[in-house]
C-alpha cells in the first residue's frame, strides 16, 4: 500500500519507487474529515488538494493503476482495507505537517505495529527526523538535494478491495468557506508549466522584482503552493534550476543572479520546515518559553477582525488584505508587513494571526509558517526584532499608489499627498473625493508611530530580562543556522535568517 499525503506526484518519488520493488502496488489517497476542520484549514486548500489528486489519478490511469480515494479517518480507512484485503506493508513520504497530522502519524504507526504491518516512510524534502545536532545540516541538505531524482517505476497494479469514494463537497465536511476566486489550480501538470516559465523567462525579474506587490505576482517563482501539495519535489526543482544555470550564456548575469538567489531560498525553506520537525509545539507555543505572558491576556479580537476585514484605515495594509481575500497569495514583504503590524501596532499574539493567514495563504507548510510568525513576532528570543512600517513600506515599493489604487477603488480620486495618510485628509477633502457613506475611509485602531515606539520598547525591556537572556543559547543551539561562509559573505549570511521572514520559496516562492 503507497499511501499518498502532501506528495501527490509520480516522478521522484522515494514510497512508491521502493514498493514497486516489492510487489503488486495499491495507491491510496484518503480524505481525512478531521484533517480539513483543523482551524488551519480552508476550502481553497481542499479544492487545491482535490486537483492535484484528479491529476494524479489521472497520471495512474494511463498506466493501468487506479487510485483508491477513501474517506474517513487515517486508522479506520486503514483497518477497513486491512480487512477486505490484508497487506504487508505501507509506504509514505515523512510528512513535517501540523499537530493533527503528526498525532495521525503516531496513531498509524502504533496500528501497524499492533497488525504487523512494516511502515516504511521516505524523507521528501531536506527536512531530517529525529536530528540530534544542526551541525553539519547544511552539507546533508546539499547531499539530499544532489541525489538523482527517481524515475517514476514501473507498476503493478493490485487487486482494489474497495469502491472508489467520490470526494464530498467542501460544505459537508465543514470546511472552513475560503476560496480566492483568482487562487492558483492545483496539479503536476500546471506545476511544471509554472516552474518551467519561472526557469525560462520571469526569473530575470527575481532579484529586485520580489519585494514590490507591483511586481512580485509576476517575478516570484509561484512555486509555493505546488511545493506545499507535493506536486513537484523539491530535489527536481533544484536540480531544474541548476540545469538552466548551465544553459545560461555567461553575459545574462540578471537571469543567473536571479536563478542563485532562488537557490538559497530552496534551502532557507527546508531550513525552517526543521524547525517544526524538531519542536512541534512551536506550532501552539512561544518558542523562547520566556516570552510566555508577552501578549496572550491583552489579545483584542477586535483588532484582529479589524485587521482580518481590511479596514484598519492603513491603505496598504488593507490592500494586502483585499489582494490575499481575491488571491490567496502575497509576496514576502507583504506577508511580514501584515504579521508586523499585527504584532506591533496593534500587539496581537501570533497565533490567531497565523491561524488566519494559514486559512489565507493558498501555499500555507506549516512548517515554516510558524516559526517565521513567531520570529516577525518576536517571540523566538534569537533574530532581530523587524518592524515593517507600513506607510514607508507604500512610499518605498507603491509610490504612485498604483497597487493601493487597484485594491481599493474607493481611493482611486485621492491624490497622492495624502493616499498612504488618507486619517489626516480634512473633512471637506473627504466629502470632495467622495470618501463618505458606504465608501468611507476607516479610521486606524490606533496612532501607528506611538504604538509602535511603545510595543518595541515593551519588547525590548522583555529581552533584557536575565531569565529571558539566559534561554537564548539553548535556542541557537536547537534551531539556528550553521552557515559561516568565509570574507563579506558570511557576514550577510549570519544575518540571513533575521532578515528572511519567509514562507515556501521566495519566502515565499511565489
Amino acid at each position: 500500500m503507497v499511501w499518498f499525503k502532501r506528495d501527490l506526484r509520480l516522478h521522484d518519488h522515494a514510497a512508491l519507487t521502493a514498493a514497486s520493488l516489492a510487489g503488486p502496488v495499491l495507491c491510496l489517497y484518503i480524505i481525512e474529515p478531521a484533517l480539513w476542520q483543523q482551524p488551519d484549514a480552508s476550502s481553497q486548500h481542499y479544492h487545491f488538494a482535490l486537483e492535484c489528486v484528479q491529476d494524479l489519478a489521472a497520471s495512474l490511469a494511463a498506466r493501468g493503476m487506479p487510485l483508491l480515494i477513501q474517506v474517513g479517518e487515517a486508522v479506520e480507512v486503514l483497518a477497513r482495507l486491512h480487512a477486505a484485503m490484508p497487506f504487508a506493508a505501507l509506504y509514505a513520504h515523512e510528512e513535517t505537517g501540523n499537530g493533527f497530522s503528526y498525532q495521525r502519524d503516531l496513531a498509524v504507526g502504533r496500528w501497524c505495529l499492533q497488525q504487523r504491518v512494516q511502515w516504511q516512510e521516505f524523507a521528501q524534502t531536506g527536512v531530517i527526523r529525529r536530528l540530534r545536532s544542526r551541525d553539519g545540516w547544511a552539507a546533508r541538505w546539499e547531499q539530499f538535494v544532489s541525489q538523482p531524482c527517481l524515475p517514476v517505476p514501473a507498476l503493478q497494479a493490485a487487486p482494489c478491495p474497495l469502491p472508489v469514494m467520490t470526494a464530498p463537497g467542501a460544505d459537508s465536511l465543514g470546511i472552513f468557506a475560503f476560496d480566492p476566486p483568482q487562487r492558483q489550480h492545483g496539479g503536476r501538470r500546471r506545476a511544471i508549466a509554472v516552474l518551467q516559465d519561472f526557469l525560462q523567462q520571469r526569473s530575470a525579474q527575481y532579484r529586485g522584482g520580489i519585494s514590490s506587490p507591483l511586481s512580485a505576482p509576476t517575478a516570484c517563482s509561484r512555486l509555493s503552493p505546488y511545493l506545499a501539495m507535493g506536486c513537484l519535489s523539491l530535489r527536481e526543482i533544484v536540480q531544474a534550476t541548476h540545469r538552466q544555470l548551465q544553459r545560461l550564456p555567461p553575459e545574462n548575469s540578471r537571469q543567473r543572479k536571479g536563478l542563485q538567489a532562488f537557490i538559497s531560498r530552496l534551502h532557507w525553506h527546508c531550513h525552517f520546515m526543521q524547525k517544526l520537525e524538531s519542536e512541534p509545539e512551536i506550532e501552539w507555543r512561544n518558542m523562547h518559553r520566556g516570552y510566555d505572558g508577552l501578549r496572550e491576556a491583552e489579545h483584542d479580537d477586535a483588532r484582529l477582525q479589524v485587521l482580518m476585514q481590511g479596514r484598519t484605515g492603513w491603505p496598504l495594509v488593507d490592500a494586502c488584505v483585499a489582494m490575499l481575500n481575491h488571491t490567496g497569495w502575497l509576496n514576502f514583504r507583504m506577508r511580514a508587513m501584515l504579521v508586523s503590524v499585527a504584532a506591533y501596532p496593534l500587539w496581537l499574539h501570533w497565533r490567531p494571526v497565523g491561524l488566519w493567514l494559514a486559512r489565507a495563504f493558498l501555499d500555507y507548510e506549516p512548517g515554516i509558517h510558524w516559526s517565521q510568525l513567531q520570529m516577525q513576532s518576536g517571540t523566538t528570543g534569537i533574530n532581530t526584532t523587524r518592524v515593517y512600517n507600513p506607510v514607508k513600506q507604500a512610499m518605498d515599493h507603491d509610490p504612485q499608489g498604483r497597487f493601493v489604487r487597484r485594491w481599493l477603488p474607493q481611493m482611486q480620486q485621492v491624490p497622492d499627498g495624502w493616499l498612504f495618510e488618507p486619517w489626516k485628509m480634512p473633512d471637506r477633502l473627504r466629502q470632495q473625493y467622495g470618501l463618505c457613506g458606504d465608501q468611507a475611509l476607516s479610521t486606524p485602531p490606533c496612532e501607528l508611530e506611538s504604538a509602535t515606539r511603545q510595543a518595541k520598547q515593551r519588547l525590548h525591556a522583555w529581552r533584557k530580562q536575565p531569565e529571558v537572556k539566559a534561554e537564548k543559547a539553548a535556542i541557537v543551539a536547537r534551531h539556528g543556522s550553521r552557515q559561516r561562509p568565509p570574507g563579506k559573505s558570511a557576514r550577510r549570511r549570519q544575518s540571513a535568517e533575521q532578515q528572511q521572514l519567509g514562507l515556501p520559496l521566495d519566502l515565499p516562492a511565489k
